[in-house]
């Protein structure tokens, strides 16, 4: 079992993005050949850091040009070397997902999609940089993996995870700083999902900051005597779906919760799981056919019912639904 924070180490707030030209750095200093591209946003997905850290010939900004940006990050990748790109995520799968699709994913090439700043995280900027529908996007791409990481720990994982898996794979970062679910150091793996909390009354499936709202959650179902085991799907494609359909077949029924559309992304997956193999009543939290507004990061998770209230009511829901 994957070492979780304690106390202590929960009540500081990291967002996952900045991990990301940190671990970049960790990496050059390692000898692995990666590189970062960028869409004139080297600060804030903190590809800068790269530079800082004295590997400034590593970093390439093309300006606000997203789709030249991942051409570039391919011509790289045919060179030899392990390419990361960087941008907002609406910007960064949704203006350039023909380059993703037919350069990258068509090709095989060892291109990393991270950007930050996905979901309702992103606050005050509004419902036009809060993508939703990402994860669904990269999910459908043939050769793409999509990894959505809960906190700063597992960001980090994330990315030595992608820089040494060769060929696509899709990072997704947030902008808002949030508790640590994981200890320093976690080490996570491609296709694997976690316990991080057991429970024979409902299993909750979770994926990026939902998880730290799902193990919330758990916590003021278990004041009304109700066990949920919590799942972080931090792999979702490729879901780990032993792990998921075995606490299914142990609790009966499954909630699903991510800080996305839940048109394609993780409760899709979970449901697709499900309905081949194990059929079971599912409830979903998530964005529901509809685009983000701007506020506050906390304020949103409670107004589109992403939240642990949200959840606790998605379990009470499906176990008060009947299995025929």
């Amino acid at each position: 079992m994957v070492k979780l924070a304690n106390e202590e180490q929960s009540q500081v707030k990291r967002a996952t993005r900045a991990a990301y030209g940190a671990t970049l750095a960790e990496l050059a200093n390692e000898g692995l050949p990666v590189v970062a591209v960028d869409a004139d946003l080297t600060g804030s997905t903190t590809t800068k850091k790269l530079a800082d850290a004295g590997f400034a010939d590593r970093l390439f900004n093309c300006g606000i040009a997203e789709q030249n940006m991942v051409d570039v990050a391919a011509g790289l990748a045919i060179t030899g070397h392990v390419a990361f790109t960087g941008s907002f995520a609406v910007f960064g799968t949704g203006r350039a997902y023909d380059q993703i699709r037919n350069t990258v994913c068509y090709s095989n090439l060892d291109v990393k999609i991270a950007p930050t700043h996905a979901g309702i995280s992103v606050g005050p900027d509004g419902g036009s940089h809060q993508m939703l529908e990402d994860v669904s996007l990269m999910r459908g791409l043939p050769n793409m993996r999509v990894l959505v990481p809960a906190d700063y720990a597992a960001a980090r994982a994330a990315i030595r995870l992608a820089a040494e898996t060769p060929g696509p794979v899709y990072v997704r970062m947030g902008r808002a700083s949030v508790p640590a679910v994981y200890a320093d150091g976690v080490e996570l793996e491609l296709g694997r999902a976690y316990v991080l909390r057991e429970g024979s009354d409902a299993t909750i499936v979770a994926c990026g900051v939902e998880v730290e709202q799902a193990l919330k959650a758990a916590q003021m179902l278990a004041a009304e005597g109700v066990e949920v085991e919590v799942i972080d799907a931090f792999s979702v494609k490729p879901l780990d779906e032993d792990t998921v359909l075995a606490s299914v077949g142990k609790t009966g029924r499954a909630v699903v919760a991510e800080e996305h559309s839940v048109y394609g992304g993780l409760g899709s997956a979970v449901a697709e799981t499900l309905a081949r193999s194990n059929p079971a009543p599912v409830e979903f939290v998530g964005m529901r056919d509809q685009f983000g507004k701007s506020g506050e990061f906390e304020e949103l998770l409670d107004y589109f019912d992403l939240g642990s209230r949200a959840i606790v009511e998605a379990v009470k829901k499906v176990m008060a639904r009947k299995q025929v």
